[in-house]
């Protein structure tokens, strides 16, 4: 029991000696009255994420903005248009920087469809270089330049 204690203690002792080396020195008052600097260090500033979804529920989008968010970048650093068809098979459609549009049909993290904004039909959503239309008979969304997809039960399409 003595044993397990003086362990114990040892133990405690070399922790708080760790913690103690690790930890900033106090802040001082500046000489004179003055006030101490501070370091703030610096931060890359992210964008958010938007997404979307047709009333369907059927398919969902996220728009990533150029330069990423905090947990997820884009590979050609953004910005990024992905969206996801649920029904009759899984797919998902996308538009990055540059590049045609691409259909994925082995998607490994399928995840639509949240229930964030609605874009009803005949409504226009635009962020960036991409702009969708929702209609009844499915989502066309383009780039700038052109390049586009579309995404519906019945067809699919990229360019």
């Amino acid at each position: 029991m003595k044993c397990l204690v003086a362990c114990l203690l040892a133990v405690f002792s070399m922790i708080s000696t760790v913690l103690a080396q690790g930890a900033p020195p106090p802040r001082l008052p500046a000489a004179e009255g003055g006030k101490t600097p501070v370091t703030v260090p610096e931060t890359k500033t992210v964008g958010r994420q938007e997404e979307f979804v047709l009333p369907s529920g059927n398919i969902g989008c996220i728009y990533t903005p150029e330069g990423g968010t905090d947990v997820y970048q884009p590979a050609d650093g953004g910005p990024e248009l992905a969206c996801d068809r649920v029904e009759p098979r899984y797919v998902r459609a996308s538009l990055s920087r540059k590049g045609a549009a691409r259909l994925a049909h082995d998607v490994g993290d399928p995840s639509c469809c949240s229930a964030g904004q609605v874009l009803d039909y005949g409504q226009t959503w635009s962020a960036g270089p991409f702009s969708c239309l929702s209609t009844r008979t499915g989502l066309s969304c383009e780039r700038n330049d052109g390049h586009s997809f579309f995404l519906s039960r019945k067809r699919l399409a990229a360019n």
